[in-house]
């Protein structure tokens, strides 16, 4: 059986309320938060190939920093925009769950119970 990965905030409520669903399973996981392990480009554009996920399907679009960067423009690239996710891991929407080569980002909390 694979690991889960859950890539969180902690102080973030829908990242620990994903860490104790997963917990309250019984299956092995590792956190990692984001902000101290921070993703690298290759590694978060991965994820979200994975995922079937586009770096504006992970934006968080009300950070006052999306809209400091004008990040809502839609001519910006993907590069661009995973740039600054990487330069601001505010913007990243979370928790980002890995289980083998299943990836997803568990919004609800709850839907992390599919990878169980």
């Amino acid at each position: 059986m694979a690991e889960i990965t859950i890539y969180q905030k902690p102080t973030c409520s829908t990242c620990r309320e994903a860490v104790r669903l997963v917990r309250e399973s019984g299956q092995p996981f590792t956190a990692v938060n984001y902000y101290e392990q921070p993703f690298t480009k290759s590694r978060l554009k991965d994820l979200l190939k994975k995922a079937g996920l586009s770096p504006r399907d992970v934006l968080r679009t009300k950070e006052d920093l999306y809209k400091s960067l004008k990040l809502a423009d839609p001519t910006l690239s993907d590069e661009h925009l995973l740039d600054q996710m990487i330069a601001h891991p505010d913007l990243i929407q979370r928790p980002i769950v890995v289980k083998g080569d299943q990836v997803m980002l568990a919004r609800p909390a709850e839907t992390v119970t599919e990878l169980l």
